[in-house]
């Protein structure tokens, strides 16, 4: 289980409450928890997501959860490093408006109705498969899935449609492809944090201070002597 927390931009600091919260389950036969912090980085993941789970994956572990931080409707780096999302939603999280935002709801495998005992589950539960039915069409239709984590129901059918969704994958060698596609998107991602200590690296110093004294005394404008750091 690697449970990702968000640090703070003042502090840097992380309270890693996920792993707080599972302190019961982290003893269990079988079972690994592990609390990242993100850094800074956005989408709510961490860089270091995809090697942690790399070698959990070296080492025979047959699956591995991410829990990422509070996200929104643009916070969905989750989509592109698992192979089945799931996104969890409770009664009276929004309308059918708010079900049909592009982003978070359109990257979800799975659905899970958390909290099913509330009132207002059963509104929930039509807003989202009225966005199902008037989005594009997809072969997989993500299932609707009612938990109540308090008393401990829905568990198995949760498992049960992320089985599912797994040999779904398998079948039509959408698996691979997803797998393709991340490691792609993981080079580029490594790429362009190299890149940006390279940049953080340049904007400093006394060659770094001449260039905006130049800027500020209007001989360069800033895209010039942008070009100037990265040439």
């Amino acid at each position: 289980m690697l449970a990702v927390d968000p640090s703070s931009p003042f502090t840097g600091g992380a309270i890693l409450g996920d792993r707080i919260r599972m302190q019961d389950h982290a003893t269990d036969p079988g079972v690994y928890v592990r609390s990242l912090a993100t850094r800074g980085h956005l989408g709510g993941l961490t860089l270091a997501v995809p090697e942690v789970v790399r070698v959990l994956d070296a080492t025979g572990v047959p699956w591995v959860v991410v829990e990422t931080v509070g996200v929104g409707q643009v916070e969905v780096e989750i989509a592109r490093a698992a192979d089945t999302t799931v996104v969890v939603v409770n009664p009276g999280w929004g309308d059918a408006v708010q079900a049909g935002k592009a982003g978070l709801m359109e990257i979800a495998d799975v659905f899970v109705l958390n909290k099913a005992d509330r009132a207002g589950a059963d509104e929930t539960e039509r807003d989202l498969h009225g966005m199902l039915a008037a989005g594009a069409r997809r072969d997989w239709t993500p299932p609707v899935v009612r938990t109540c984590a308090t008393e401990g129901r829905g568990a198995a059918d949760v498992w049960a449609a992320v089985a599912a969704h797994r040999a779904y994958l398998e079948s039509t060698g959408a698996l691979a492809a997803r797998r393709a596609e991340r490691l792609r998107a993981e080079v580029r991602a490594v790429a362009r944090a190299r890149a940006a200590a390279v940049v953080d690296e340049r904007c400093a110093g006394p060659a770094f201070d001449e260039l905006v004294a130049r800027v500020a005394r209007h001989e360069l404008d800033p895209y010039a002597a942008a070009v100037a750091l990265t040439t």
